[in-house]
């Protein structure tokens, strides 16, 4: 089964929302064999709803609509379904009994325009809505069928997953199952140049990369009959790639740098202490995006002044007056004292030129320190990160914010090789 995922509301075209509805629902139907193959947006008009329709219909077997099912004059989508499948509308006593009950549970009135919800397409399948009023519905007819969500993610996302996803398992004899790989420290292009003969090779599973700022992720993607024998599928597949990348992968279905460095740092028992110059709290707001963080993290020091750099974290004036603040001198004492501080493991310190001002030759917009200390390991990287591009600032701060969590991960793995040799030291 193909599908296409056609989003309604001219709210979505005039940029004041963001079409999260469709990354969402991607992502569920391909977990069930459901191939997408197009996306498409169209606003609260009724012709031209009517267009898109017609042929989003003409080349996928199912559509799903999210968006146009409230009570207003330009909610239109089951009407215009309804006259694809020339099916007439009825009332849903069900529905209706139940939009009742929501108003009177929140004490509010019902207005008349409100019934109009509880009108369904003859024949159609009814998903209930337990997260507001306007009911989901299918209508299939000669191979073709329309799957209508509310728009509002609240609404959409449960209903999708508690109600939708088992009607379309129904009818679905393969199982999709993808495991991803997390790469930091290697780009892309160079990622494929040493796995193109994988990737062309495999078929069942399949391996595709997708770059995100600074990072590269493998998907590996089994079908199957059943879960069970295609997870089994990729997990060879996963083992191998592991192997032939090797440190650059920082973890498989992780989700990102700081998940994979806070659950590092939980296993090992270990603690971190950040202090930031350039990033200005970026990487420590990183950390504690992460559930359970306090359990490794209790400081962060944004030091932008030299005043703070020397006096909370202890850098001393002669490096700061020989070697300036962005420096490796500097990058190195400030994760000394912070760790010192903090009374923590690791220590983790960014400082350099986030731009777009106060860049020179020697030391150009881009330049990033990033420096770890602990017992056991202590480095400095030097970081060239402007990609030449205009406002790149923020994009500077978040890749050596990434840098610093990699530094994390390391300051992890030099552990672990020396663990049972040597304790932390506070």
């Amino acid at each position: 089964m193909n599908a296409e995922i056609l989003c309604v509301g001219t709210e979505l075209l005039l940029g004041g929302t963001v079409n999260t509805n469709a990354t969402y629902l991607s992502k569920g139907l391909a977990a069930i064999g459901v191939s997408v193959y197009h996306h498409s947006v169209v606003g609260d008009n009724p012709q031209r709803l009517k267009d898109s329709l017609n042929l989003a219909l003409s080349r996928a077997d199912l559509v799903i609509l999210t968006g146009g099912l409230g009570p207003t004059y330009d909610d239109l989508t089951k009407e215009m379904v309804a006259e694809y499948f020339h099916r007439e509308m009825q009332l849903h006593e069900e529905s209706l009994q139940r939009i009742t009950e929501y108003f009177h549970k929140i004490g509010r009135e019902m207005t008349e325009n409100n019934k109009k919800q509880a009108l369904m397409p003859k024949g159609a399948v009814v998903f209930q809505n337990n997260h507001g009023t306007a009911p989901g519905l299918a209508v299939e007819e000669h191979g073709k069928m329309a799957i209508l969500l509310p728009g509002p993610p609240r609404e959409m996302q449960p209903m999708f997953d508690e109600e939708v996803l088992p009607f379309l398992q129904k009818r679905s004899h393969v199982v999709f199952v993808s495991q991803n790989i997390h790469i930091f420290g290697m780009g892309e292009s160079k990622v494929e140049s040493i796995l193109k003969p994988l990737m062309l090779e495999s078929l069942n599973p399949t391996v595709a990369p997708y770059a995100k700022d600074g990072e590269v992720m493998l998907r590996v993607t089994a079908s199957a009959r059943d879960e069970q024998t295609a997870h089994a599928m990729t997990k060879p597949m996963v083992e191998k790639i592991c192997g032939i990348l090797g440190d650059v992968v920082y973890g498989v279905d992780i989700g990102d740098l700081q998940t994979a460095a806070v659950k590092k740092l939980k296993e090992l028992g270990l603690k971190v202490a950040t202090s930031e110059s350039c990033t200005g709290g970026f990487v420590s707001k990183r950390l504690t995006e992460v559930p359970g963080s306090s359990a490794v993290f209790e400081c962060g020091v944004c030091s932008y002044a030299n005043r703070i750099k020397e006096q909370v974290l202890g850098v001393c004036k002669e490096t700061l007056e020989q070697y300036g603040a962005v420096s490796r001198q500097t990058a190195q004492e400030m994760a000394q004292g912070v760790r010192k501080l903090a009374g923590a493991d690791i220590g983790i310190s960014t400082t350099g030129i986030a731009g777009p001002d106060g860049g020179t030759k020697e030391k150009p917009v881009g330049l990033v320190y990033v420096g770890v200390d602990s017992a056991w390991y202590s480095d400095v990287i030097e970081l060239h990160l402007s990609r030449g591009r205009v406002n790149e600032r923020d994009l500077i701060r978040y890749l050596a914010a990434s840098h610093a969590l990699d530094q994390i991960l390391k300051a992890c793995k030099a552990y672990e090789k020396r663990q049972g040799t040597l304790e932390p030291q506070r």
